[in-house]
């Protein structure tokens, strides 16, 4: 049976964090390949506070090309109305038949899971791998998540990604503020973002 991972987040921008974790799922998991979702319209975030879909999905296109396992997926974009990860998971396991689902994303956001939309019947169609940095215990997750029943919470897999010390929004604040952004995403990315002047605000 194949094992499909689906990174989901706003990249915005993407950036080594998410390819460290996405790439180590790969390889810990033994997945088949990684489809990239950059977020539509998430509903934790006012749209403008993130980027147009358009740049994002660019961005995300020119950080995963070098890697073969990985591709972007533009359903969540394309979709109208709000972005729910159950849809997401269900578009995709409709099209990646007989294949396990893990969906990755960070631990900041799983600790949230409780206020995703059918989070049960989510987790009864996949695996989450929340990754985080260094450090963090999978008690620490248990006690975030109180009203998650034990054979729901053994699908949600804690990944450790040194790498995750870097965020989008300390590249967006780093930006504003002048300061260097390189070596924290792929030279194609910042390339792009100084092209079109983004984060500039």
């Amino acid at each position: 049976m194949k094992k499909i991972g689906i990174m989901g987040g706003a990249f915005d921008p993407v950036h080594y964090g998410h390819l460290v974790a996405a790439e180590g799922a790969r390889c810990h998991f033994n997945l088949d390949k990684v489809i990239f979702v950059p977020a539509g319209n998430p509903p934790h975030k006012i749209p403008k506070q993130i980027s147009s879909a358009r740049h994002r999905l660019v961005m995300t296109h020119l950080a995963v090309s070098s890697n073969p396992f990985f591709t972007v997926s533009a359903i969540e974009t394309e979709r109208e109305g709000m972005s729910y990860t159950i849809d997401t998971v269900r578009e995709i396991s409709g099209i990646c038949r007989d294949a396990d689902i893990y969906f990755i994303t960070g631990a900041d956001a799983v600790l949230e899971i409780l206020s995703w939309k059918n989070v049960f019947e989510l987790l009864s169609m996949c695996f989450i791998i929340a990754a985080t940095r260094p450090g963090y215990k999978l008690v620490s997750l248990k006690e975030g998540l109180p009203g998650l029943p034990d054979d729901k919470l053994e699908k949600i897999i804690v990944m450790e990604v040194p790498a995750l010390a870097i965020s989008s929004t300390d590249i967006r604040q780093r930006i504003l503020a002048g300061k260097p952004i390189k070596y924290l995403l792929p030279e194609n990315v910042e390339k792009y973002i100084k092209e079109h002047n983004l984060y500039k605000y």
